[in-house]
């Protein structure tokens, strides 16, 4: 088990360049997604949040609320990232390939670009400068 931790946690790109690349890549893209789709949570601005997948209401309601504010804070962060950015992947994903499946490729690319760039942060990490990375750190001491 420690072992599988240390993995989801190990996150050092190699070097500094690659590193820092990957921080402002990370906190760029989860303040842009906090900005445009999760402050409209807080601001009582009414959005309808699709479900095609028919779940519960409460339920698809949380996860797009979950995927556009409490995960950008952790990917900004880079706490638990590799299994953080699961649900607006999720949530991106099913907006590509069913909510907007008929529409133009314009419409399209949004949900299509934040799921590539989410599955990028999901396999290679956070980059060293992190929380995950630190906490590495200390479970090698």
């Amino acid at each position: 088990m420690m072992e599988l931790i240390k993995t989801l946690l190990y996150s050092d790109l190699g070097n500094a360049v690659s590193n820092g690349a990957m921080l402002v890549f990370r906190v760029l893209l989860a303040v842009e997604l906090f900005r445009v789709h999760g402050l409209r949570k807080f601001t009582g601005e009414k959005e309808i949040v699709p479900n095609p997948l028919g779940l519960p209401a409460v339920i698809n309601q949380f996860m797009a609320t979950f995927a556009d504010t409490v995960v950008p804070l952790l990917v900004i962060l880079g706490i638990g990232t590799r299994l953080a950015v699961w649900p607006t992947i999720g949530v991106t994903a099913v907006g590509y390939f069913v909510v907007h499946r008929h529409d133009s490729i314009a419409v399209r690319d949004v949900p299509y670009v934040y799921t590539i760039c989410f599955l990028l942060i999901a396999f290679v990490g956070p980059g060293a400068y992190s929380l995950d990375h630190y906490l590495y750190s200390l479970l090698n001491k």
